[in-house]
């Protein structure tokens, strides 16, 4: 009710103005002009001036005095017209808002009653000559057009009070001024007079009534276009209000959940399980809020109060705060037993042998033993003591390991008959490792399988790796039930580092006493290049060539020694560049020369209770071979296929020998299986041992 009256007055203003609008002119230049000029008895009296003595203008000052009337009368009126369109532009704004409240751009709507207005006031202007009649009929023709766009809500009977009452009253007031003008003047110049007087009087009382009525207009138009944008902005832009809120309620129910069983409130939280499920039943599949079922303003309720409730009940920020440090440190401690226990089953899958290679060496061995062939050495013997060849060095108890480093070695090998194999294996492997190269001849190239039993001089009173492991302390650190040190890594007891196959590289000048040149390779490399170049490089007077690998900080020497040892600190620098150990060239005249195997003794002796380094080989060989290592351009020799994923595949490509260090070795299920194929092309698949034991690719 209370818009409908603001409209009512406002289309009563918008209809005084238009109608004084309309007026004025007809007065001003019509065919009977009055200027409103007070005589000296203040009764009004004009004089014509004929001389008559009648009550009209004197010539003399009709035309200054009519001249100014005009001019006031032109100014009140463009006045008049900016508030008629204000209040126009005001009214419709609200009008269009009630009618269309989804509409986004109310503002940019053309606005039928402000154009009309303009042309109203124009032809009043310009055109004195068209009758009142359809002035006034265009009037009221432009407002029902503006109430055209009357709220749909109101009812037909407040329309036709709204829109023809007033409009009525309103056409009876302007045509009784009208006749008042028309008749009055061309009766009697008082009859005028009064006429022109009220019209100012009328336009005085009208120009307090607007400046009212606008202010007014204005208010309410801000507050009604304000609820309307908002209603527009939220029904436009977010469909999916409603469930927004529902969503976000789920959220922190879930949060809140947690909190209550951790506190053990088990009511409150089987009562916030139900809200959660009448609200996620009310959600369903809806995807908008017209999808949503009717009762679900209901269930928000609910779900609001719960959890208001929740919230109440619990304690402030530096609770929340407490709690969140107590379940982050309770967190980490799960982590760290988490990854403790992946360490030791990653340790443990290292450490075994899948079935496959487990067959593969029984089957060779029963073979071996079951042959009848007397013949059981391998040919090309002569050229396993010269010094011109080229000589590789494989320590290994895994037969299918080493045929993949002989095959790979000869098939980028340029000539194949310049290289020969020196194979040392354990007792128990020694057999199988002698069949399956017998089985599998490797044409021109020479071949030298040895029993690491038979090396006689190895012994425990020259060996002090040999000495140690006869000790009843290291049985029980490496094989028996003795605890580690708190926070050592598993890997450290692993007895492989203090195997005599993993330190029978520092052995090379007493077991091939003839030789002056060695290229040890481990068992779980892969060449992919012709090494023949390796031969012929001068190592300047060093003992040992390899490939550095300080590229990375934990590649120095303070990553593998012990430098809070005195003993240590004083002899290394921790900075220095560690090397690799897997491909190796060294050159056993220099190491004669320089006795590096008692360099080795010593240090390994002063290390008795691993109290220097903890790991086996390579720690030996940094202080072994400290300022007697000749690098090796990178491309030589690639490491990390064994525990690095992010292996760059150009660098492998690129390099001429591969290396699987790490415990993700190749031929075990927990290798990476993405290097996998650099490997596996090496191992023929159709041979007979291997297929018989089901080893696949």
């Amino acid at each position: 009710m209370a818009g409908a009256a603001r409209g009512r007055r406002c289309r009563g203003a918008v209809l005084l103005l238009l109608a004084a609008s309309v007026l004025a002119p007809l007065v001003l230049y019509g065919r009977f002009p009055v200027s409103p000029l007070p005589d000296s008895a203040g009764t009004g009296a004009f004089d014509r001036g004929d001389g008559s003595g009648s009550n009209l203008v004197w010539p003399h000052m009709a035309a200054s005095e009519v001249s100014l009337a005009k001019d006031l009368t032109i100014e009140r009126l463009g006045e008049h017209k900016n508030r008629v369109l204000s209040a126009t532009d005001d009214w419709q704004a609200v009008e269009v808002a009630r009618s269309h409240p989804s509409e986004k751009k109310i503002d940019t709507w053309e606005d039928p009653a402000s154009r009309d207005a303009h042309q109203v006031v124009a032809v009043g202007n310009d055109s004195a000559q068209s009758t009142q009649d359809d002035m006034i009929k265009e009037v009221v023709s432009t407002d029902g057009r503006a109430d055209g766009f009357r709220d749909p809500g109101d009812s037909k009977e407040a329309e036709e009070q709204d829109g023809q009452g007033m409009d009525e009253k309103e056409l009876q007031d302007a045509t009784e001024l009208e006749h008042k003008d028309g008749s009055g003047a061309s009766e009697n110049n008082i009859a005028g007079t009064d006429t022109a007087g009220n019209l100012t009087l009328s336009l005085n009382k009208e120009s307090a009534a607007d400046t009212s009525s606008d202010q007014t207009t204005h208010a309410s138009t801000n507050a009604d276009l304000a609820t309307s944008a908002s209603s527009t902005y939220h029904s436009a832009t977010s469909p999916d209000a409603t469930i927004r809120i529902i969503k976000d309620q789920l959220i922190r129910a879930k949060t809140y959940l947690g909190v209550l069983a951790s506190r053990g409130n088990h009511g409150t939280a089987k009562e916030l399980r139900a809200r959660m499920k009448d609200i996620q039943r009310a959600l369903g599949d809806a995807t908008d809020d017209g999808m949503l079922r009717q009762n679900v303003h209901g269930k928000i309720k609910a779900m609001e109060q719960t959890l208001g409730r929740i919230k109440r009940m619990h304690d402030g920020c530096s609770g929340a705060v407490n709690r969140l440090r107590t379940s982050l440190h309770s967190t980490e401690e799960r982590l760290q037993s988490h990854r403790k226990d992946a360490n030791y089953l990653a340790q443990l899958a290292a450490k075994s042998l899948p079935k496959g290679l487990h067959c593969l060496p029984l089957r060779l061995t029963n073979e071996y033993y079951s042959s009848n062939s007397n013949n059981k050495d391998f040919p090309n013997t002569e050229k396993l003591e010269d010094p011109e060849l080229h000589h590789y060095a494989v320590f290994s108890d895994n037969v299918l390991a080493a045929a993949v480093v002989v095959n790979s070695t000869l098939v980028h090998a340029k000539k194949p008959a310049n290289h020969v194999f020196h194979i040392v294996t354990d007792r128990l492997n020694y057999a199988a490792m002698k069949m399956w190269f017998l089985a599998n001849p490797l044409g021109e190239a020479a071949v030298q399988v040895q029993n690491i039993e038979e090396f006689t001089w190895l012994n425990s009173s020259y060996s002090p790796v040999l000495k140690q492991l006869e000790s009843s302390s290291m049985i029980d650190y490496y094989f028996g039930s003795g605890k580690a040190r708190p926070g050592e890594n598993p890997k450290f007891r692993n007895p492989k580092y203090l195997s005599i196959l993993n330190h029978l590289r520092f052995y090379l000048p007493e077991i091939f006493p003839k030789l002056n040149k060695v290229l040890f390779l481990d068992d779980d490399t892969v060449v992919q290049q012709d090494l023949s170049a390796l031969w012929s490089m001068d190592l300047k007077g060093k003992v040992n060539g390899a490939v550095e690998t300080c590229g990375e900080s934990f590649h120095r020497f303070d990553k593998y020694l012990n430098f809070s040892n005195p003993l240590i600190a004083s002899n290394f620098d921790p900075h220095a560049c560690g090397w690799a150990y897997g491909m190796n060239m060294f050159d056993l005249s220099e190491w004669r020369k320089q006795n590096i195997t008692d360099v080795y003794h010593t240090w390994q002796n002063l290390n008795e209770d691993r109290l220097l380094w903890k790991l086996g080989s390579l720690p030996a060989g940094l202080v072994t071979f400290w300022n007697h290592t000749f690098p090796l351009d990178r491309s030589w020799h690639l490491l990390g296929l064994g525990y690095n994923p992010n292996v760059n595949e150009k660098e492998i490509r690129r390099a001429s020998v591969i290396h699987y260090n790490g415990n993700l070795k190749p031929w075990l299920e927990i290798g990476l299986s993405k290097y996998r194929k650099y490997w596996s092309r090496h191992v023929n698949y159709d041979q007979v041992f291997i297929r018989e034991c089901n080893i696949n690719p």
